[in-house]
């Protein structure tokens, strides 16, 4: 297993169709200074020379500031500094990208089903990316599993940390941790904003406080470090 997450975890994914890349650096610092603990590079549209040159760029500045992923690509993370990668859910095993990177590395993967959250568990992925909770741009036309998936999971056995994602907002995003989430992902609503900083500010404020409503402890034995950033 790599390393653990900070609880709650907010989680920043990139998205090119929000943010342009000559603007990602810049806007990824402001949203680490408000709060986000983890920056996932996922772009699919990007050679793989120029995805290295984006995640040397962010490994910069997340270095001792926040946990950086490469989505899918564990050539390009190992290359460029990043401290892990996060898997689609169809793809590699994670038994078989473990070994392929450095010790110590961590692994996400995204689940949209009871069962396949628990063969990630079973797989040794350090986290599961859980979606889609509320509707979203970047998925239009898909209709949200709801927060209830989160339950679902949690009801099956589902130890591992779960962050959700999908139009999460600083408004909903106590559903999700009530739900059993320990995090959340967030794109536009962090992205798109004029200041960055302030908005990862007050997602994270409401993840608190949330958290803080139904206690920190309520899962016994977890990974997870308290973060109060």
């Amino acid at each position: 297993m790599g390393a653990s997450l900070p609880n709650p975890c907010l989680c920043l994914v990139t998205d090119r169709r929000v943010c342009p890349p000559d603007e990602l650096s810049g806007r990824v610092s402001a949203a680490i200074a408000g709060g986000v603990d983890l920056v996932q590079l996922r772009d699919k549209e990007e050679s793989g020379g120029a995805l290295l040159e984006l995640a040397t760029a962010l490994a910069g500045v997340t270095h001792g500031s926040a946990i950086l992923l490469v989505n899918e690509r564990a050539d390009v993370a190992i290359a460029g500094g990043a401290d892990g990668v996060q898997l689609g859910e169809a793809a590699m095993p994670t038994n078989f990208v473990r070994p392929i990177l450095p010790q110590g590395s961590m692994i996400g993967r995204s689940v949209h089903s009871v069962d396949s959250a628990t063969r990630a568990q079973d797989s040794g992925a350090d986290f599961l990316l859980v979606g889609t909770m509320f509707a979203t741009r970047s998925h239009p036309g898909e209709e949200p599993s709801g927060p209830g998936l989160l339950d679902r999971i949690r009801s099956a056995g589902v130890q591992s940390p779960l962050l959700a994602i999908g139009g999460i907002t600083a408004d909903n995003v106590a559903q999700v941790i009530q739900a059993g989430a320990d995090g959340a992902a967030v794109i536009t609503a962090i992205l798109a904003s004029d200041d960055p900083e302030r908005a990862a500010s007050r997602i994270k404020s409401a993840m608190h406080d949330a958290v803080g409503g139904i206690g920190e402890n309520r899962r016994p034995g977890s990974r997870y470090t308290t973060s109060r950033r």
